[in-house]
């Protein structure tokens, strides 16, 4: 009379069954000659983009625009390393700090210039009567 209880899936048994069937789907996909095809497809098509980034950087390297900013790049570093750059720039530096230094001059005499202005500007004092506060 006893009865055995029987096994109803539960909710382990089919999180079980689903990593079991992802697996089964990623190793097969994986497999598969649909994603072989993919992965030569991309292969071919990054080593195409290299070949046509090379070829245009070398024609671009070959073409009188190439040649002259070539040039150019020469030149600067040439005015780089002969210390050309670093006295012009040594000398737009200064122009700056005169300018600064003038300016803050400036603008410390306008404050001065204002306080002394009022400083001297009319008080209670000139009216006779005493300033607030004051006994005469």
């Amino acid at each position: 009379m006893s009865e055995e209880p029987t096994h109803e899936p539960g909710i382990s048994d089919e999180l079980r069954n689903l990593g079991k069937s992802l697996s089964d789907f990623l190793r097969t996909a994986w497999a598969s000659e649909e994603r072989k095809r993919v992965q030569q497809d991309i292969e071919f098509s990054l080593s195409e983009l290299g070949s046509t980034i090379n070829k245009t950087a070398n024609d671009f390297s070959a073409s009188e625009t190439g040649q002259r900013m070539k040039s150019d790049i020469h030149d600067f570093r040439q005015r780089v390393e002969t210390g050309e750059m670093q006295d012009k720039a040594r000398h737009e530096f200064l122009d700056v700090l005169k300018k600064v230094n003038q300016e803050l001059t400036k603008a410390a005499n306008k404050w001065e210039s204002a306080s002394t202005s009022s400083a001297q500007a009319p008080t209670g004092e000139d009216t006779g009567k005493p300033a607030e506060g004051e006994n005469k």
